[in-house]
């Protein structure tokens, strides 16, 4: 019997083709089953959506061509993870296809059956030689009083549960412990441990693995990460896929792993803002999470979701799938909903050993000598810890050795010639490089414009923080008489395969007295030998225009403030210094008293009064052209468009306007900002807008447009 399978293929929305395509196939083919399909010339790699009997309506059958091959060596997707699928293309204002096939490993798309084949039974002979067996020991430490009634609340919870925990609180023995339950319960149970970046995984899956290895064997935690090889990518889905992994540990994208058994899902430091996708389908993975736990928990096989009623806004049952979202900053989205009561908020507030947070240390530049990249306070606090044996951190959000080189003779800067933003001067290897598309030359001899030899360096990044320390500290001295050793940990330094791993080790061991860094060391990272940490450029985000500005700033100085006095034995000690032009600003005294809640209730007060999210939503068109002028040319005219649309009326649409970064790898770029008092009329203008932006792209006054793109909930205005 001839069947018509509808499969979804990775096509954008503005090609045109449809969301779903009919083949033919000579046998029936169960939804999510993986398959092999010819696409005009090529042969690519799609989704069963759904099977039938009869030919669609319009489709000569002689039209229809044939499925290509079946993978049948894999179980087929649920209906569950199609449900996340088809929820986040509808919510995000992509194509099913783009979200779908980009949540599988890209290797997958290339292999036939033979192929196929061959990787499952290298899995197979892999996952028999690691199992080992059942281990009854627990080695585990006793849970504090805080972290005990944590556990008894999640385990009766009725909705997404907000793990307020202070730094160093041990909201990771909270998570091990919930998983270790997840576990027990369901010889098939699996759960999803999530973190904001790459950098963070290392010392996370080792604790993972040393509690649940000695009892479930070698393959019982796997990592995804896009900083993994596309075979271990692969490797590690299949195993996920099959069951045979227990706990995934990923970044984002692991909110689409397919695991048929998810009893529970954690998503460490939920604050970050790296859980929003800034390219392609610009999905939040924090709130897709929790709207994933409401799916498996409901077990949902029909009704698709509806896209209004927004990721965040639907809780997960405990008998099903339980979603713990853990911060010591929690977004202000995810503390409004606990002030509302559709968040369970759990509260940490001592740190374990019974430590105190370190204690704040504003620096008044306006009274320390001119020029000074670190005050001496500072300096001589840094030399007592290392004389001590112990370890300084300094917070530097801007990698390089200086924003810009100059020449004061002409004006010239090392601006890039295809951004509207400066190259980076690079000491070390002597370059200038564009931190936005790449853009590298040779730092040159003497100025390109007027020929003057003296160009000199402006701004401080965190190259020239390492150099100007390891000069500053020469006369340091460690308790065994040795001389202070600085370190620097960036995007740069890290770069290699390994190097993570060894420079984290490095710290670990005491072989690093002073680190430097951007943000990637700020979070997460459980450094048990730092006292004191800096901040130097605090001010930077104070009077930013973008609203959420300060909350990032101080979600990020408690943050890295939290790296300090872990071990209880030098909490007393432990001090976060920050160097300022205004220290009266009110966010420093919320900051003093380690103040999360005074803070969120006065930044959502503010909010609410301009009606910005948590209480209104925001999306923004974004449009990459040759020219400004097309960039904008097209944004006005789908506003213009849209006049006649239903729910017009419900949103508000703003003039079209450049990004602050308005030409990048010579392409401008421009954006709109639409504005809505309920997400679900955002959605349904969205939805009827969709049209019209494809239409739009084709205005002659447009011409010239590369590319457009709806970011719904954007991070960044």
């Amino acid at each position: 019997m001839t069947h018509w399978p509808s499969i979804v293929v990775a096509t954008p929305a503005h090609s045109g083709v449809g969301a779903l395509l009919s083949y033919r196939s000579e046998s029936a083919l169960a939804p999510g089953t993986l398959v092999r399909v010819p696409l005009g010339a090529r042969e690519v790699l799609g989704i069963v959506w759904a099977d039938e009997t009869a030919p669609p309506e319009g489709l000569a059958p002689e039209q229809a061509r044939n499925v290509a091959a079946v993978l049948d060596g894999l179980a087929p997707l649920n209906a569950r993870w199609r449900q996340l699928v088809q929820f986040a293309a509808r919510y995000y204002q992509r194509s099913l296809g783009e979200v779908a096939l980009a949540a599988l490993p890209p290797t997958l798309r290339d292999l036939d059956n033979t192929q196929l084949a061959r990787r499952l039974k290298r899995q197979a002979k892999a996952a028999a030689i690691g199992t080992a067996p059942a281990s009854a020991a627990d080695t585990a430490p006793p849970p504090s009083d805080e972290q005990a009634a944590a556990l008894a609340a999640l385990a009766g919870a009725d909705r997404p549960a907000l793990l307020f925990g202070a730094t160093g609180s041990g909201k990771t023995e909270v998570y091990l412990r919930a998983t270790e339950r997840a576990l027990a319960a369901d010889p098939a149970a699996q759960v999803l441990v999530m973190v904001p970046e790459i950098n963070l995984t290392p010392q996370l899956e080792a604790r993972f693995r040393a509690r649940f290895e000695p009892r479930h064997g070698e393959g019982v935690v796997v990592a995804m990460h896009s900083g993994m090889t596309p075979p271990q990518r692969l490797a590690a889905w299949l195993a996920a896929h099959s069951g045979s992994a227990r706990i995934v540990l990923g970044t984002r994208l692991a909110v689409f792993a397919s695991l048929p058994g998810l009893r529970l899902i954690v998503v460490d430091e939920e604050h970050d803002p790296s859980y929003k996708s800034q390219d392609g389908a610009r999905y939040s993975a924090r709130d897709l999470a929790v709207y994933r736990a409401k799916l498996e928990s409901e077990a949902l096989a029909t009704a698709a979701p509806d896209a209004g009623a927004g990721p965040a806004s639907a809780p997960a049952g405990a008998a099903g799938c339980q979603v713990v979202l853990g911060s010591a900053t929690p977004s202000l989205e995810s503390w409004h909903a606990a002030e509302q009561g559709r968040y369970l908020r759990l509260a940490m507030p001592a740190r374990i050993g019974g430590g105190a947070l370190p204690r704040l240390r504003l620096v008044d530049m306006n009274h320390q000598p001119k020029g000074a990249t670190l005050a001496p306070p500072l300096l001589a606090a840094m030399q007592e810890r290392i004389a001590r044996g112990e370890q300084c951190l300094v917070l530097l959000n801007r990698r390089g050795y200086a924003p810009v080189l100059a020449c004061d003779a002409c004006a010239w800067k090392s601006q890039c010639p295809h951004c509207s933003a400066f190259r980076v001067f690079h000491k070390l290897d002597r370059t200038l490089r564009c931190h936005h598309c790449g853009f590298t030359s040779r730092v040159p001899r003497a100025c390109p414009d007027c020929g003057n030899l003296d160009i000199a360096p402006i701004g401080r990044g965190t190259e020239q923080i390492e150099e100007q320390l390891a000069g500053l500290l020469v006369d340091a001295r460690r308790p065994d008489g040795g001389p202070a050793r600085v370190a620097r940990m960036d995007a740069d330094t890290t770069r290699l395969k390994g190097s993570l791993e060894a420079q984290l080790a490095a710290l670990h061991s005491g072989e690093v007295d002073v680190l430097v860094g951007t943000q990637m060391i700020a979070k997460g990272h459980d450094f048990r030998r730092i006292t004191l940490v800096a901040s130097l450029n605090a001010d930077a985000a104070l009077f930013a225009s973008d609203y959420r500005a300060p909350e990032r700033l101080f979600a990020l100085l408690m943050q890295a403030g939290g790296r300090a006095g872990r071990d209880a034995r030098h909490s007393g000690v432990s001090e976060m210094w920050v160097q300022t032009w205004h220290p009266e600003h009110p966010l420093f005294a919320a900051l003093k008293t380690h103040d999360y809640p005074a803070f969120a209730a006065e930044q959502l007060a503010e909010r609410e009064m301009a009606g910005m999210p948590p209480h209104g939503y925001q999306a923004l068109l974004r449009a990459d052209a040759r020219t400004q002028a097309a960039a904008q040319a097209f944004l006005n005219g789908a506003a213009q468009q849209a006049a006649g649309l239903p729910h017009r009326d419900d949103v508000t649409l703003y003039p079209a306007v450049p990004l602050t970064i308005q030409r990048v790898a010579n392409v401008e770029r421009a954006q709109l900002l639409v504005e809505a008092a309920s997400r679900a009329a955002l959605q349904r203008f969205l939805s009827a807008w969709q049209p019209v932006l494809l239409a739009c792209r084709t205005l002659p006054e447009a011409r010239g447009l590369v590319r457009f793109a709806v970011d719904v909930d954007p991070l960044a205005i």
